[in-house]
């Protein structure tokens, strides 16, 4: 009965919400398209000429196996701290180096093609999932020049990387150090998934990398860059234009509907913020918006990673931001 209840519920909003953005888009047809339009630029302009790139190179870094050799560079400083294996650390420095989604997508790839176990996958998504440093020198500091400028890069990646550090020694201990692949599951599609898997990577790691298979896998890399770059610029417009809602419902109340928009949207919210909002807008620079929440979700949709464990990270580092930033102020 309360299942039925519970049931009803979420469908009776869901048709709310779905009324009311046909009605918006019916009655307030400029400022839709308007929304529509800046959440296109805002594809076009920044996330592909920003992601693509990476997702093209890190695809063939990952599918040519030189990714753990990429990764060994840096393992002298980041495997005494989280005990990790080369894998896990190359997701954590292109989480951390090329931004959202890629610290989703590129944890997704490796677990996909059994580099990763899906403990390491999960550890490594609540943390190193973040606003990129290119962005957020290239736009957020110029929009919000701070004086204190190492207190606001220690809010925005020392907290994520200490909050990974903790969960590492806390909740995910079990992973053995160095890791390494767990069960898949009981049932006999699971195992024979793992072999495959297995004989996949092995004929990887094995196979010459002549000049023909590079070319293959760099077509391989570069399809499936665009097709993950699409569905990203589809929730970037659709979470643009979420904020028509605010826009109704809020058009006496300005200050609130600023407030909001980069839980919507966080490069256009973000536009639309004052200097006076300035802390708040480093608050929700963590969080991302209901956008990198989607975006992150379109990365993981094909594995059993937990979307809901992932925000419910998210909102503790960004409680954890909000506490420094208030004992360190960025002025």
């Amino acid at each position: 009965m309360v299942e039925r209840m519970h049931k009803k519920i979420i469908k009776s909003l869901l048709l709310l919400f779905f009324l009311t953005m046909t009605a918006g888009m019916l009655l307030f047809s400029g400022q839709s398209l308007q929304l529509a339009l800046e959440g296109l630029n805002l594809w076009f302009s920044k996330m592909i000429p920003a992601l693509l790139p990476f997702m093209i190179l890190s695809g063939l870094m990952i599918r040519t196996g030189l990714s753990d050799s990429f990764a060994s560079w840096f393992s002298p400083v980041l495997r005494p701290l989280y005990r990790l294996s080369n894998s896990c650390l190359y997701c954590i420095i292109i989480g951390f180096l090329c931004g959202f989604p890629m610290g989703a997508r590129v944890c997704a790839q490796s677990y996909e093609r059994n580099k990763i176990s899906r403990r390491e996958a999960a550890l490594l998504l609540s943390f190193c999932n973040n606003i990129g440093p290119v962005y957020f020198t290239g736009y957020v500091l110029q929009l919000f020049p701070v004086q204190n400028a190492w207190v606001a890069f220690a809010g925005m990646y020392g907290i994520p990387l200490l909050y990974g550090l903790f969960l590492r020694h806390t909740l995910y201990r079990d992973i053995p150090c160095g890791g390494r692949i767990d069960s898949v599951s009981g049932s006999k599609n699971g195992k024979k998934a793992l072999i495959a898997a297995s004989c996949e990577e092995r004929n990887i790691q094995d196979s010459p990398l002549s000049f023909t298979r590079l070319l293959a896998e760099l077509h391989a890399s570069i399809l499936s860059g665009l097709d993950a770059i699409t569905v990203l610029g589809g929730y970037m417009i659709f979470c643009n234009l979420l904020n028509l809602i605010p826009q109704l419902f809020l058009k006496h109340n300005s200050q609130l509907y600023a407030l909001l928009g980069p839980l919507l949207e966080i490069t256009s919210g973000l536009s639309r913020l004052g200097n006076t909002n300035r802390l708040w807008a480093f608050i929700a620079l963590p969080f991302g918006g209901i956008s990198c929440i989607a975006q992150t979700y379109s990365c993981i949709q094909n594995t059993d990673l937990s979307l809901i464990e992932y925000i419910f990270h998210k909102i503790i580092q960004t409680a954890l931001t909000a506490v420094f930033y208030v004992a360190f102020p960025l002025l």
